[in-house]
C-alpha cells in the first residue's frame, strides 16, 4: 500500500505536482461543489504568471457567487449573498472567462455550463466538449488527463481518519479504472481536504493510496456553494402534479434540480400526508372529457421508492423524511430477485435461508464464503463465524447444514440477524443543494447515512456491464427530466438552440430516457412549461419543427405539460400530434394544426375538439390558486422546500421583479416613477423603514439614488 504525499501547504502541493508532471498540465475536476477552489485558484494564478506552463482545465458547472447587474440588484444581493454563499471562493478562471481574459497558455473545456450564461461567450461555446455524462470519463483519455484534483470530505471521529469523496464520486472512479486498463502512467490524483464537505460513507469512501497528493491546508476548508431554493410557480405545480400520478408504489424515482424538482416531491409529499386533498387537486385540473391516462396512480406510497438519480437533490432529501424514498436494493442479484418475488421480506426468519438455498445463492452445508455474503446483509449475526465446517458465536458451535431438524433451529434461533442490512435506498452521483440540505447531511445519523451511496456515474446512468442488478434494483422506474421544447412529432430540445449555441448540456437525459426504453417497466418522462415569454411576447414551447434535436422522436415517450400528460409511446405521428395539440396552450393550437396540415401529417378536415380550446392560464390558475393560499395549509406553497429569503427578501424580490419588468419599457417606467413620486409626495405610501434599510435607502444622496428609491417605493 502506498501513501499519499502529505502538505499542509497548497503552494508546497503545487510545487511537487509541476515538478511530477511538468510544465504541460491537463487537469480534470469535478462538476459543481467538488471542485477544490482554492488548490485550482492558486494553480491557476501560478499558470497564468509562468508563461513557461501551459495548462488545460477540463470540467463541468463552474460556479461562482451571484451578482446583481443593476445598481439595484447589487444593494439587494450583496447582504444575501454574503449570509448564503459565506466564504464560497469564487474559481478565478470563471471570472476572467466571462471577461474574456484568459491567458494564451491556459484553455477551459467544459463538458456541462451553467444554464444560460455562456450563450454570449464566444471562448465557452467553442470550447464546449458535447459528451453523455457517462461518456466524460472516456472523453478525458481523449485530452491526456494527467492530473486529477478534487475535494475530499474527512472523517476524524474514529482512531483513524476516514476519507470520501463526498458529493463527487461520479466520474473520478470511472476516470481511474480507465486509465489502470490503458499502459502508460495515470494520472496523478490530489485530494484536497475541505472540512465543509459531508462525509458520505458507501462507494465514496475511498482509502487514501487513492491519492498521490493530499492537501491539508486550512484555506482549503471552506463553504460550499449553495443556490437557494426557486420558487414554484402554479404552472410548474400544475407540470409537477401530473408527474406525480405517474410515480408508481414500489418503483424508482429519478429527479432533477429547479423548480420542476423541488414541486414533484412536493406532490408526492401532499399524495402520501395528504390525500384527500391530493385528489381533489388533480381532479380540479382534470377535463371532464378526458380523465388522466389508466397508468397514473393516486394511492399513498405503501411499498416506498429507490431513489437512483445522477444528482441527489434537495427534494430527495424531503422524500426521505417524508417516508417516501424508502424501498432498499442490495447489490445481489439472488437476494434482490428473491425480494422482487417476495420470497424475502426485511424480516429475517429460517424462510430466508430456505430460499437462498432454493435458488442456489448459498449451499448447503454453508461454506465460508456463504457466512461472509450472509453476514454482509445482516442475515446472520455479525459475530458468527465458519470455523471447520461449523458456524461459531459466543463460544457456541453450530450446525451449518440447512437441513430442518433441532440442530437447525439452534442455529437459526442463535446466529440468525434481525433484519436484513447493507440496502441502500438512495443512489447518487453528486449532490448540489441550500445550506440547510448539506447540514442536513452533516448532521444526519450514521445508520441513515448509510443507506445512501453515492457512486460512479457509469453505473447511474447507463445498464451496460450491470444490467442485471440494476434491472432488479430499478423495478418500474420513472425517469424525471425537465426539456424546453418539444416538437409536434415527439423530438426533445433541452440542451442547445437552432444556432448551434449550447445552453447547459446533455448530461444524462439522453441515458435516462434511454434507460426508460430499456428496461421492461421503466418509462421516461419529459417535464415541459407549454409557454414561455420572451420580451413580452409569448411564445409555445411545443413547435412544429425544431433545428437542434436533444432527444430523437424515435425515443418519444411521456410529455407533461400543466395541461395533462401525453403517453406517445408506440403511437402513429398523427396520433402523437394529437396527443401533444391535447396538452398545447390553445393560443397555439391552430397554427401547430396548420403546420401539420400542411406537411401531410394530419388529415386536411381536422379540427381540435372543442373541449381542448381551453388550455389557458386562468384554468390553471383558478384551479390550484386556493391551494397555494395558507388558509388551506399551503399544500403549495411558493418554496415548498423552504428558502433562505427572508419574509422582508421576499417583499423585495417581488418589488424589484415588477419593477426589472417595467423596465423593458420606457413608457411605462417614466409612468412608473411620476406615479410613485405623486403617492410619496401626498404621503399615500408608508413603507416600512426595514425595507429602506435593507436595500440602503434609508438616506438617499444624490439625483440617482432618489430616484431609484422613488421606484423602488413605488413598487413595495
Amino acid at each position: 500500500m502506498t501513501h499519499p504525499n502529505m502538505f499542509s501547504s497548497i503552494d508546497a502541493a503545487i510545487d511537487a505536482l509541476i515538478g511530477r508532471v511538468g510544465n504541460r498540465i491537463v487537469l480534470a475536476i469535478p462538476l459543481g461543489i467538488g471542485k477544490p477552489n482554492p488548490f485550482v485558484n492558486a494553480l491557476y494564478r501560478r499558470v497564468k504568471e509562468s508563461p513557461a506552463l501551459q495548462m488545460k482545465i477540463l470540467t463541468a458547472l463552474s460556479f461562482e457567487r451571484p451578482r446583481g447587474h443593476s445598481d439595484l440588484e447589487q444593494r439587494f444581493l450583496g447582504p444575501f449573498v454574503e449570509r448564503v454563499f459565506g466564504d464560497y471562493p469564487d474559481l478565478d478562471y470563471v471570472a476572467d472567462s466571462r471577461l474574456g481574459r484568459l491567458p494564451p497558455n491556459i484553455e477551459v473545456y467544459e463538458f456541462f455550463m451553467k444554464t444560460g450564461d455562456y450563450l454570449d461567450n464566444p471562448a465557452a461555446q467553442q470550447h464546449y466538449i458535447y459528451s453523455n455524462y457517462s461518456h466524460v470519463a472516456r472523453d478525458m483519455l481523449v485530452h491526456g488527463v494527467n492530473v486529477l484534483a478534487q475535494a475530499i470530505a474527512v472523517d476524524e471521529t474514529g482512531p483513524a481518519r476516514r476519507y470520501s469523496l463526498s458529493s463527487n464520486p461520479d466520474v473520478i472512479i470511472d476516470v481511474l479504472a480507465l486509465y489502470r486498463s490503458q499502459p502508460g502512467p495515470g494520472p496523478v490524483v490530489v485530494g484536497a481536504i475541505n472540512r465543509k464537505m459531508p462525509f458520505m460513507p458507501n462507494d465514496a469512501e475511498v482509502a487514501a493510496d487513492m491519492f498521490d497528493i493530499m492537501i491539508d491546508d486550512p484555506a482549503g476548508t471552506h463553504d460550499l456553494f449553495a443556490p437557494p431554493n426557486m420558487k414554484v410557480d402554479l404552472q410548474d405545480y400544475a407540470i409537477s402534479l401530473w408527474a406525480s400520478t405517474l410515480v408508481r408504489d414500489g418503483g424508482t424515482l429519478q429527479i432533477g434540480i429547479g423548480s420542476l424538482g423541488d414541486g414533484v416531491a412536493q406532490a408526492l409529499i401532499v399524495r402520501q400526508r395528504h390525500n384527500s386533498e391530493y385528489r381533489r387537486i388533480i381532479a380540479s385540473l382534470t377535463r371532464a372529457d378526458q380523465p388522466p391516462p389508466a397508468l397514473c396512480q393516486f394511492e399513498p406510497f405503501d411499498q416506498g421508492l429507490y431513489g437512483c438519480s445522477e444528482m441527489f437533490v434537495n427534494g430527495f432529501l424531503w422524500l426521505i423524511d417524508a417516508g417516501i424514498v424508502r424501498r432498499e436494493v442490495y447489490p445481489d442479484t439472488a437476494l434482490q430477485r428473491l425480494i422482487n418475488q417476495g420470497q424475502i421480506s426485511k424480516d429475517i426468519t429460517p424462510a430466508t435461508l430456505s430460499a437462498l438455498h432454493t435458488a442456489g445463492r448459498i449451499s448447503n452445508p454453508m461454506t465460508a464464503e456463504d457466512v461472509a455474503f450472509l453476514r454482509r446483509f445482516g442475515i446472520l449475526r455479525a459475530d458468527v463465524a465458519w470455523q471447520a465446517g461449523r458456524l461459531t458465536r459466543a463460544g457456541q458451535t453450530y450446525v451449518a447444514a440447512l437441513t430442518a431438524g433441532a440442530a437447525f433451529d439452534a442455529m437459526c434461533a442463535d446466529c440468525l440477524g434481525a433484519t436484513l442490512a447493507g440496502g441502500i435506498y438512495m443512489h447518487g452521483g453528486f449532490f448540489l443543494g441550500p445550506r440547510r440540505f448539506y447540514q442536513a447531511l452533516r448532521d444526519m445519523p450514521p445508520e441513515q447515512k448509510a443507506r445512501i451511496s453515492m457512486t460512479r456515474i457509469r453505473f447511474l446512468n447507463e445498464l451496460l456491464g450491470h444490467d442485471e442488478i440494476a434491472g432488479l434494483q430499478r423495478i418500474h422506474a420513472r425517469f424525471i427530466n425537465t426539456t424546453m421544447m418539444v416538437t409536434l412529432l415527439g423530438a426533445a430540445v433541452s440542451d442547445a438552440l437552432d444556432t448551434g449555441q449550447v445552453v447547459s448540456g446533455i448530461g444524462g437525459q439522453y441515458n435516462f430516457v434511454a434507460m426508460g426504453h430499456a428496461l421492461p417497466d421503466a418509462r421516461s418522462i419529459l417535464l415541459l412549461r407549454s409557454w414561455r415569454t420572451k420580451k413580452d411576447k409569448v411564445l409555445s414551447n411545443i413547435v412544429w419543427n425544431y433545428g437542434h434535436t436533444t432527444i430523437p422522436r424515435y425515443l418519444r415517450d411521456i410529455v407533461v405539460t400543466e395541461y395533462g400528460i401525453a403517453d406517445l409511446r408506440g403511437h402513429t405521428d398523427e396520433e402523437v400530434i394529437k396527443r401533444l395539440l391535447a396538452i398545447t396552450d390553445s393560443r397555439f393550437q391552430p397554427e401547430l394544426v396548420a403546420a401539420a396540415k400542411a406537411n401531410g401529417k394530419l388529415d386536411a378536415g381536422y379540427e381540435i375538439p372543442d373541449a381542448l380550446r381551453h388550455n389557458l392560464p386562468g384554468r390553471i390558475d383558478a384551479a390550484l390558486k386556493p391551494w397555494n393560499h395558507a388558509s388551506v395549509g399551503g399544500l403549495l406553497p411558493d418554496f415548498p422546500l423552504g428558502t433562505d429569503f427572508t419574509d422582508d427578501e421576499l417583499v423585495i424580490v417581488r418589488a424589484l421583479t415588477r419593477l426589472k419588468r417595467s423596465s423593458d419599457h420606457p413608457l411605462e417606467l417614466v409612468k412608473m416613477l411620476i406615479e410613485s413620486a405623486m403617492e410619496q409626495v401626498f404621503d399615500h405610501k408608508n413603507v416600512p423603514e426595514r425595507y429602506l434599510d435593507r436595500m440602503g435607502f434609508h438616506e438617499a444622496h444624490g439625483l440617482k439614488d432618489k430616484l431609484m428609491r422613488t421606484l423602488f417605493v413605488g413598487n413595495i
